[in-house]
């Protein structure tokens, strides 16, 4: 009989200690789930503080388009626009683009036409270049494009 007592109060220590502990093990995550995702002010801010305008930005596209094109020699008609900040498709906010037109030598070295693509900053730096004709046709309706000579010198 002492025996049988004994049995059930070892039985009840464990099922409170199996409550307690589920619930701090609740707590626990309750309080990581709510700690660990940023509000969307906080996201806002963040990308606005990674918005910073390029000082170089000729440099970057001359080193990109060294690595992209096939044939980067003998480029002809190279243009840029200095970097505004524009809204890209897809991104939560504005970034500075600059938009890029030239005309390289295909495969074969025949001249293939003008083509015109966008480089987005992301802290002052080349981050991406795009030339999807539907990014670009927005983002580019309105660039004041210049010369671009140092990018009609680039070699292999």
């Amino acid at each position: 009989c002492e025996m049988r007592a004994g049995h059930a109060g070892v039985e009840a220590v464990r099922s409170i200690f199996v409550i307690v502990a589920a619930g701090i093990v609740a707590l626990t995550l309750a309080a990581c789930a709510s700690d660990t995702e940023p509000s969307p002010a906080e996201r806002a801010a963040a990308w606005d503080a990674q918005n910073i305008p390029p000082l170089h930005y000729k440099t970057d596209v001359l080193a990109y388009m060294r690595t992209y094109l096939n044939d980067p020699a003998k480029i002809r008609d190279a243009a840029i626009s200095p970097p505004v900040e524009k809204t890209i498709a897809g991104y939560p906010g504005d970034r500075f683009v600059s938009c890029v037109r030239y005309n390289a030598r295909d495969d074969k070295g025949h001249y293939a036409g003008d083509k015109t693509g966008i480089a987005v900053y992301v802290n002052g730096r080349l981050d991406r270049y795009f030339d999807t004709p539907a990014l670009v046709k927005d983002a580019c309706k309105d660039a004041a494009l210049t010369p671009f000579p140092e990018m009609e010198k680039l070699t292999r």
